[in-house]
């Protein structure tokens, strides 16, 4: 995929004065940086300090140790997969090499690489997740455990490899700095995990080579951080990074001021990231687990290495904590809003780890669970690895006496039912910043489960570049469990990560307080004139989920979707859907009382347009049952679904 001029052009629209100026003089700043790379300032006596406590690796649950040795002895075999790309050459990768389409990113200066072409490069995604490194946190890890070197030696051959092709500035590697950052975060949880062998000041503190890097990747990201429209999760993963280095790989004579500017920036943007309630302001809920993952790795080095951490940073996450517990469903799992790309911030767990679940332990460690919080079951390795960093702090704030249901600066409302009935109800802004880089088009959507199975499924996102009309779907209005009128999108889509119109919704009734009835109601003004109005209505007694679609406004074409998750079998007859699946092996039922006035078809795996997927994580995706009703609305009329669970 390639941006046209008119896409430049809308991009430009949505940038301030500001932003304009800083990326002038980034622009500048990169010739510049063609012809005139500095070397790296000498460093003698440099030694790393920021060791694990003594006993912490001997915390780590056994069970969670043994699922840790299971993925490492996968990687040493060189078998992984990322994105649903089964990859079995990591004994030996190449590090340009996108295995998916089998392109090879072109040489050269790393700002000239045309990384949003997929002809040219490949899928960039494909390329930069293996060089993150956090493979390689978990060999180091697996040796932390073990004291078998077997994984150590692996960790330094792939580190040097990757050094000896990706000098500073040359290639794919040095031009999206998240990546940088979330590598440089990698590197130094590496050297931690690798600080009882023999070789880990030799790959380190006394290689030159090593120090070269360190030292490029954080000039790189002092000078060229995420601005304006762009400081979304990016900046974070930047900041915590140059942090991270600058407070464990503090040998050079910018360190301070990289750590100053790296806490400064870390501190300003988690505030500018989140809402007050908590909710990450992406509205993106994956995001939401990426950026509290990256800060409480910030602090960890942060407290490591004795540099005071503003009050303000821990208050943000404290309250992402508490956010994270009050949202999640009966089986742990937070609610599917938004873009999300299976991004992490700090790996060192085996397959099989809950990383939602690995959060909350972590969020208990370190600022204590509260009543209401759900039970965490399973094990993890980086809780205890965190936990032993970060120093504990009581609240200086009140917490939530009782779990959040209603989140009003997020517009996001949980509603709760009995045997696990969950609801999320969808009335708060089209994203965040100028540019929404990561919200769908579904507002006052509603995503609905039953025991942690998804029954109306939000279909999730499947790709970022490279296949356009895939992204349109599954970040469309139809795409979603909402209405669509005349074939459009409720807010209007400039490019992949751009959205030119936003539409606004407004939360009318959010009534989570009696256990009788949980009552929500929002509308929204994406197709002006009209605006659609939409109210929700769980009964606990009957185990019932009614909702009322109205279109106030002149008459028009209307399209009411479904999407019902990929365990979910649905027989449709009329307009009634009756709904099976399987959960431990117990049967399980529903009823879909679909509006009459519309003409209802199920759709399933169709491709040309795309409807009826879903999308687990990011590059793969799955048939699964869409029931979609047509026709015509306007003035007040309104359209009720009931869904019913059997007993």
């Amino acid at each position: 995929m390639t941006m046209s001029a008119g896409w430049y052009l809308r991009r430009l629209s949505r940038m301030g004065p500001q932003e304009v100026a800083g990326r002038v003089g980034d622009a500048v700043r990169r010739r510049r940086w063609r012809s005139a790379r500095p070397d790296c300032p000498s460093v003698t006596g440099a030694r790393f300090t920021a060791v694990l406590p003594a006993g912490t690796i001997a915390a780590v649950p056994p069970d969670a140790a043994k699922r840790l040795i299971a993925e490492a002895d996968r990687l040493m075999a060189g078998h992984a997969e990322y994105f649903g790309v089964v990859r079995d050459d990591l004994t030996d990768p190449d590090w340009w090499c996108d295995p998916k389409t089998g392109r090879r990113a072109p040489a050269g200066y790393a700002f000239d690489v045309p990384y949003r072409n997929e002809d040219a490069v490949g899928d960039i995604k494909q390329i930069w997740e293996l060089s993150r490194h956090q493979y390689l946190t978990v060999l180091a890890a697996a040796y932390a455990v073990t004291g078998n070197e077997r994984y150590a030696e692996r960790v330094a051959e792939h580190l040097r490899s990757w050094w000896a092709a990706n000098p500073p500035l040359r290639g794919v590697h040095w031009i999206s700095g998240i990546e940088l950052g979330i590598r440089l975060l990698s590197w130094v949880w590496i050297r931690r995990l690798l600080d009882g062998w023999p070789g880990a000041a030799g790959l380190f503190e006394d290689n030159p080579v090593a120090l070269k890097q360190i030292w490029h990747h954080q000039r790189w990201l002092a000078a060229f951080p995420s601005r304006g429209s762009s400081a979304n999760n990016h900046v974070i993963a930047e900041a915590a990074g140059q942090l991270a280095a600058a407070c464990a790989f503090g040998w050079f004579p910018s360190s301070a001021r990289w750590r100053t500017g790296a806490l400064r920036s870390l501190e300003r943007h988690l505030r500018g990231n989140t809402f007050l309630s908590g909710l990450n302001r992406e509205l993106a809920s994956e995001y939401h687990g990426l950026v509290l993952e990256l800060g409480l790795a910030a602090v960890a080095e942060a407290d490591a290495a004795g540099v005071p951490v503003p009050p303000s940073i821990r208050l943000v996450l404290l309250r992402m904590t508490d956010a994270l517990a009050a949202i999640v469903d009966s089986r742990l799992r937070p609610p599917r809003q938004g873009d999300a790309d299976d991004g992490h911030g700090l790996v060192v767990d085996g397959e099989g780890t809950d990383r939602w679940a690995s959060l909350l332990s972590t969020g208990e460690a370190v600022f204590g669970r509260l009543a209401w919080w759900p039970a965490v079951t399973g094990t993890d390795v980086r809780t205890p690895l965190l936990a032993a960093l970060i120093k504990p702090t009581e609240p200086s704030v009140s917490r939530p006496a009782s779990r959040p249901a209603h989140f009003a600066d997020a517009g996001m409302t949980i509603l709760r039912g009995p045997e696990g009935i969950w609801c999320r109800c969808d009335g708060g802004p089209h994203g965040f910043l100028s540019i929404a880089a990561h919200a769908h088009a579904d507002a006052l959507s509603v995503e609905v489960r039953h025991d942690g199975i998804d029954v109306l499924a939000d279909p999730g996102t499947f790709c970022y570049h490279g296949q356009p009309e895939w992204r349109q779907y599954f970040r469309s209005t139809l795409g979603h469990n909402t209405l669509q009128l005349d074939g459009g999108d409720q807010s209007v889509s400039g490019g992949p990560f751009l959205w030119t119109r936003h539409a606004k919704s407004r939360v009318l009734v959010a009534d989570t307080s009696g256990e009788g009835v949980a009552r929500w109601c929002a509308e929204h003004d994406g197709y002006q004139p009209s605006v659609h109005r939409r109210r929700v209505e769980l009964t606990a007694a009957s185990r019932e989920l009614r909702v009322v679609d109205e279109v106030r406004g002149p008459r028009r074409a209307v399209q009411l979707a479904f999407h019902l998750g990929p365990a979910i079998t649905a027989d449709l007859v009329g307009n009634r859907a009756v709904l099976t699946w399987t959960r431990d092996g117990e049967d399980r039922s529903a009823v879909l009382d679909l509006p009459g006035q519309l003409n209802w078809r199920a759709h399933r795996g169709e491709s040309d347009p795309p409807l009826g997927w879903y999308s687990a994580g990011f590059g793969r995706k799955e048939p699964t049952t869409t029931l979609v009703g047509t026709g015509f609305a306007g003035g007040v009329e309104g359209f009720t679904t009931v869904l019913r669970f059997g007993g």
